[in-house]
Protein backbone atom coordinates (compact mmCIF):
# COMPACT_ATOMS: atom_id res chain seq x y z
CA UNK A 1 0.00 0.00 0.00
CA UNK A 2 0.96 3.47 -0.76
CA UNK A 3 1.82 5.75 1.61
CA UNK A 4 1.90 9.48 1.13
CA UNK A 5 3.14 12.18 3.61
CA UNK A 6 0.41 14.37 4.88
CA UNK A 7 2.56 17.31 3.97
CA UNK A 8 2.70 15.74 0.18
CA UNK A 9 -1.40 16.06 0.64
CA UNK A 10 -1.01 19.86 1.81
CA UNK A 11 1.16 20.06 -1.42
CA UNK A 12 -1.27 18.36 -3.92
CA UNK A 13 -4.59 20.32 -2.88
CA UNK A 14 -2.29 23.29 -2.85
CA UNK A 15 -1.69 22.84 -6.38
CA UNK A 16 -5.11 22.10 -7.32
CA UNK A 17 -6.16 25.36 -5.75
CA UNK A 18 -3.67 27.65 -6.96
CA UNK A 19 -4.66 25.71 -10.35
CA UNK A 20 -8.66 26.25 -10.17
CA UNK A 21 -10.43 26.35 -12.31
CA UNK A 22 -8.27 24.68 -14.39
CA UNK A 23 -7.03 21.22 -13.83
CA UNK A 24 -3.85 20.59 -12.09
CA UNK A 25 -0.92 18.20 -12.67
CA UNK A 26 1.91 16.43 -11.09
CA UNK A 27 3.97 13.26 -10.03
CA UNK A 28 4.93 11.68 -7.08
CA UNK A 29 8.31 10.21 -6.55
CA UNK A 30 9.71 7.92 -3.78
CA UNK A 31 11.58 5.26 -2.70
CA UNK A 32 9.59 1.60 -1.76
CA UNK A 33 6.15 2.64 -1.24
CA UNK A 34 6.71 5.66 0.52
CA UNK A 35 6.27 9.35 -0.58
CA UNK A 36 9.71 11.47 -0.91
CA UNK A 37 9.01 14.15 -3.48
CA UNK A 38 5.98 16.29 -5.27
CA UNK A 39 6.98 17.41 -8.50
CA UNK A 40 4.56 20.28 -9.99
CA UNK A 41 3.94 19.90 -13.39
CA UNK A 42 2.87 22.60 -15.97
CA UNK A 43 -0.69 21.61 -17.53
CA UNK A 44 -0.63 22.60 -21.57
CA UNK A 45 -3.94 20.61 -22.39
CA UNK A 46 -5.26 22.30 -25.28
CA UNK A 47 -8.69 22.72 -22.57
CA UNK A 48 -7.18 22.84 -18.97
CA UNK A 49 -10.67 23.56 -17.50
CA UNK A 50 -11.41 19.43 -18.11
CA UNK A 51 -8.04 17.91 -19.23
CA UNK A 52 -4.57 17.94 -18.11
CA UNK A 53 -1.50 17.10 -20.20
CA UNK A 54 2.30 17.62 -18.80
CA UNK A 55 4.60 19.61 -20.12
CA UNK A 56 7.16 18.01 -21.37
CA UNK A 57 10.20 20.22 -20.40
CA UNK A 58 8.63 19.79 -16.78
CA UNK A 59 7.83 15.82 -16.83
CA UNK A 60 11.36 14.97 -18.41
CA UNK A 61 13.03 17.64 -15.90
CA UNK A 62 10.74 15.63 -12.85
CA UNK A 63 12.04 11.99 -14.31
CA UNK A 64 15.71 13.19 -14.20
CA UNK A 65 15.49 14.59 -10.70
CA UNK A 66 13.90 11.53 -9.40
CA UNK A 67 16.49 9.43 -10.95
CA UNK A 68 19.47 11.39 -9.78
CA UNK A 69 18.10 11.16 -6.02
CA UNK A 70 17.30 7.61 -6.55
CA UNK A 71 13.40 7.87 -6.25
CA UNK A 72 11.16 5.87 -8.30
CA UNK A 73 7.84 7.20 -9.94
CA UNK A 74 5.33 6.03 -7.13
CA UNK A 75 2.24 8.18 -8.25
CA UNK A 76 0.86 10.56 -10.88
CA UNK A 77 -2.09 13.32 -9.63
CA UNK A 78 -4.18 15.13 -11.27
CA UNK A 79 -7.14 17.55 -9.93
CA UNK A 80 -10.64 17.71 -10.99
CA UNK A 81 -12.02 21.32 -10.24
CA UNK A 82 -15.30 20.61 -9.78
CA UNK A 83 -15.81 16.96 -8.40
CA UNK A 84 -16.77 16.03 -5.42
CA UNK A 85 -15.73 12.49 -5.42
CA UNK A 86 -13.17 12.00 -8.09
CA UNK A 87 -13.07 9.43 -10.78
CA UNK A 88 -11.25 8.83 -13.77
CA UNK A 89 -12.34 10.01 -16.97
CA UNK A 90 -12.64 8.50 -20.67
CA UNK A 91 -9.73 10.71 -21.19
CA UNK A 92 -7.62 9.73 -18.08
CA UNK A 93 -7.90 6.22 -18.79
CA UNK A 94 -7.20 6.29 -22.40
CA UNK A 95 -3.99 8.07 -21.49
CA UNK A 96 -2.51 6.07 -18.47
CA UNK A 97 0.38 4.96 -19.70
CA UNK A 98 2.07 4.06 -16.29
CA UNK A 99 0.10 1.23 -15.02
CA UNK A 100 2.61 0.54 -12.41
CA UNK A 101 1.54 4.13 -11.15
CA UNK A 102 -1.12 5.39 -8.79
CA UNK A 103 -3.25 7.46 -9.99
CA UNK A 104 -4.37 10.18 -8.10
CA UNK A 105 -7.16 12.80 -8.30
CA UNK A 106 -8.00 15.72 -5.95
CA UNK A 107 -11.76 16.61 -6.25
CA UNK A 108 -12.55 20.45 -5.04
CA UNK A 109 -16.29 20.10 -5.28
CA UNK A 110 -16.95 20.14 -1.77
CA UNK A 111 -15.47 22.52 1.15
CA UNK A 112 -12.94 19.75 1.90
CA UNK A 113 -10.59 18.20 -0.76
CA UNK A 114 -11.86 14.87 -1.56
CA UNK A 115 -8.28 13.15 -2.60
CA UNK A 116 -9.05 9.65 -4.45
CA UNK A 117 -6.25 7.12 -5.65
CA UNK A 118 -6.85 4.66 -8.33
CA UNK A 119 -5.19 1.71 -10.31
CA UNK A 120 -5.61 2.40 -14.16
CA UNK A 121 -5.41 0.17 -17.02
CA UNK A 122 -5.31 1.68 -20.16
CA UNK A 123 -4.41 -1.10 -22.16
CA UNK A 124 -7.63 -3.07 -20.69
CA UNK A 125 -9.82 0.43 -20.46
CA UNK A 126 -10.66 0.31 -16.40
CA UNK A 127 -9.99 1.42 -13.28
CA UNK A 128 -10.02 0.25 -9.79
CA UNK A 129 -9.68 2.35 -6.46
CA UNK A 130 -6.17 1.57 -4.74
CA UNK A 131 -5.48 2.03 -0.76
CA UNK A 132 -3.13 4.33 -0.01
CA UNK A 133 -1.76 6.12 3.73
CA UNK A 134 -1.64 8.99 4.79
CA UNK A 135 1.12 9.45 7.32
CA UNK A 136 3.19 12.23 9.09
CA UNK A 137 7.05 12.42 8.38
CA UNK A 138 9.32 11.05 10.67
CA UNK A 139 12.09 12.95 12.22
CA UNK A 140 14.72 11.82 9.81
CA UNK A 141 12.78 12.68 6.97
CA UNK A 142 14.10 16.51 5.11
CA UNK A 143 10.98 18.74 5.92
Amino acid sequence: MLKILDRHVDEINAHAYEAAPCECCGLIGGVGDRSQTVYRLANVAQDPFVSYEAAPKDLFAAQRAMRDSGEQLLAIYHSHPRAKSPEPSETDVRLAYYPAAVYFIVGLGNAVPCLRAFRISERERRWETAEFEIVAATKDEPK
